[in-house]
């Protein structure tokens, strides 16, 4: 394990060099479709990417130790929640699909963080019955879900893990402690978030230097009270965290915050549970693209998407067409409808996951595109008989964009598509312990139901709130050729299809696909990406009659394609991501 042990003077030297020669394209990316930021990566024996230099070479480093691709994560994620707390980190929450490749088996691991017992339907509207809006639900206690990351990361431990769990552990520790560079993502998002991080003690003298100014990218930032953390949590395991004197601050953080005193209570954090969930797969031509089932509506809205437009040449009509921009649109719009009526906790609701996916209801709802037009209108299907499915209200729940992905594939041929979260950019913006805490409870819908109909993704206690995380892995011949996911809130769903598009119809690489710029539209307008070629559609699609909107779209794809000359990884230029491998 010397390598391990290196690796925090490896990272404190070389990654501020990825820095600078990245930090144009991080903040500011000018990017073609053919005329990328950053190059394709190739490796014969494993491969990581992440969101971060630091936590890509962390995760290197224990794949040259001999460990899994299991492994690679915990140091992954444990370093990210050092190097971009924003994104993810300790008090928030992950899902994730592994393949064994030896037992030939795809596993749904679900730690996404759930509502306290004490919560109620009620909890985001104010005096007067009505909706809070949206940050004035988030900033504070009231948003915090019972963390659900450290209980996921031991439980992929002790099921897949190969080098001793402490070890993972030694390269986040001595990086919080000799202090990180701060990225320019990192920066950028400090800066945007500066009014609500000012509110709480422990955020300002956190994420603002000794001026009261916000941290700038270059800066060097320890944070030994992440490095106590993590050292109790490697001595003592997931225990530290949900038991003692952390979970006891949590708590008295989240009830005794200045704004929005929260419900999370130490019964809440000794009772978390990791599950197994379904996976659901879609075949997609030659390929079979799976994903999680519920609580997140990733898996099942990417295969919507995909299972639509089975029916449609997207090849043929290739890239530079604005028909199949016209297709993917659309067709992203009916699976949305779908999702927003249908898709919440499952062990809480009936899900009709089947009857959402069967080829037959998908060829029928596929039948609305033939007209060459964009639709006027969209409405959630009928998907089943059930009458009481039917009667169930739209939920309206806002996903802002953060979060962040792993994906890893290890020398015994191990896959981990990995998507991990504090919901929005810095969560709540309450912190303990070196770490932030989520602000997942906003998940959720507000309103419990509407005229009387009731939402599927309303607050009830225990109940974990639905997601838009996608971690997807590819097969085909039964075979893993791709892992890929994306962070950006409700548009990871079609991030992650529109990549998966790009390379199973366009032939491109992985690098292409996560360097596409975005044509989006999940619910009637069409969003383009700002500075990028995608404003030149901007006349074609008003043409055709949609309303069109530029933006800022920041995705953080990160895609690994395993082929027959060995291993291809691709990170997102929008961000400060990268991919290695050997």
């Amino acid at each position: 394990m010397k390598s391990l042990s290196l690796c925090a003077l490896i990272c404190t030297l070389l990654v501020p060099l990825a820095y600078a020669k990245q930090a144009s394209d991080a903040v500011n990316p000018q990017i073609a479709h053919t005329n990328i930021s950053k190059q394709l990566v190739k490796a014969k024996n494993f491969m990581v990417a992440s969101a971060n230099p630091y936590a890509t070479q962390a995760g290197l480093e224990v794949l040259k130790a001999g460990g899994s691709a299991a492994d690679a994560a915990i140091a992954v994620q444990l370093t990210l929640g050092l190097v971009e707390p924003q994104s993810s980190g300790l008090g928030g929450g992950a899902i994730m699909l592994y393949w064994d490749n030896q037992k030939k088996s795809l596993t749904a691991l679900d730690g996404r963080e759930t509502a306290p017992q004490a919560a109620t339907p009620d909890m985001f509207l104010d005096k007067d019955g009505k909706p809070l809006a949206f940050m004035d639900a988030v900033v504070g206690g009231k948003s915090v879900g019972t963390p659900g990351t450290v209980k996921l990361l031991e439980h992929l431990h002790k099921n897949y893990g190969k080098l001793a769990w402490a070890d993972l552990f030694k390269t986040p520790i001595k990086l919080a402690q000799q202090g990180f560079v701060v990225s320019p993502h990192m920066a950028e998002q400090i800066a945007s978030s500066a009014e609500s991080l000012q509110r709480f003690p422990a955020t300002k003298a956190y994420f603002f230097d000794d001026k009261g100014e916000p941290l700038k990218a270059g800066s060097l930032r320890p944070n030994p009270e992440y490095a106590a953390t993590l050292k109790f949590i490697a001595q003592q395991g997931a225990a530290a965290f949900y038991e003692g004197q952390i979970a006891q601050d949590i708590v008295k953080t989240v009830t005794e915050a200045p704004s929005n005193p929260g419900l999370l209570s130490m019964a809440d954090l000794a009772k978390y549970a990791v599950k197994e969930r379904e996976t659901v797969c879609m075949e997609y031509r030659a390929y079979d693209v799976c994903g999680m089932g519920p609580p997140t509506s990733g898996g099942v809205t990417i295969g919507q998407i995909l299972g639509i437009l089975n029916h449609f040449d997207l090849a043929k009509t290739g890239y530079d067409s604005v028909e199949s921009w016209r297709l993917i649109g659309d067709a992203t719009r009916l699976a949305f409808a779908d999702r927003n009526r249908y898709l919440a906790d499952s062990d809480f609701v009936d899900v009709p996951v089947e009857a959402l996916l069967n080829p037959d209801y998908l060829e029928e709802r596929s039948q609305a595109l033939l007209t060459g037009e964009p639709l006027k209108s969209v409405f959630p299907g009928d998907p089943t008989t059930n009458p009481g499915l039917s009667q169930r209200a739209d939920d309206r729940a806002l996903e802002l964009p953060s979060t962040s992905h792993i994906v890893i594939v290890d020398k015994d041929g191990n896959v981990l598509s990995m998507t991990t979260t504090i919901e929005n950019g810095f969560g709540s913006r309450l912190m303990t312990h070196g770490f932030l805490l989520n602000n997942e409870l906003t998940d959720f819908s507000f309103v419990a139901e509407e005229n009387g109909v009731p939402v599927a993704n309303k607050i009830e206690p225990n109940k974990r709130p639905r997601s838009s995380m996608s971690p997807t892995i590819v097969f085909q011949n039964e075979k893993p050729v791709l892992t890929i996911g994306s962070p950006g809130g409700s548009n990871i769903i079609v991030y992650t299809a529109k990549a998966l598009i790009g390379i199973i119809d366009w032939g491109m690489n992985v690098q292409q696909a996560v360097s596409m710029p975005h044509m989006i539209n999940r619910t009637g307008d069409y969003y383009l990406e700002k500075d990028t070629p995608a404003e030149d559609y901007k006349a074609k699609f008003e043409a055709m009659g949609y309303t069109v909107k530029v933006d800022n779209l920041n995705s953080g794809l990160q895609a690994i394609a395993i082929t027959p000359d060995g291993l291809e990884g691709g990170a997102d230029p929008r961000r400060d991501g990268v991919a290695m491998g050997e």
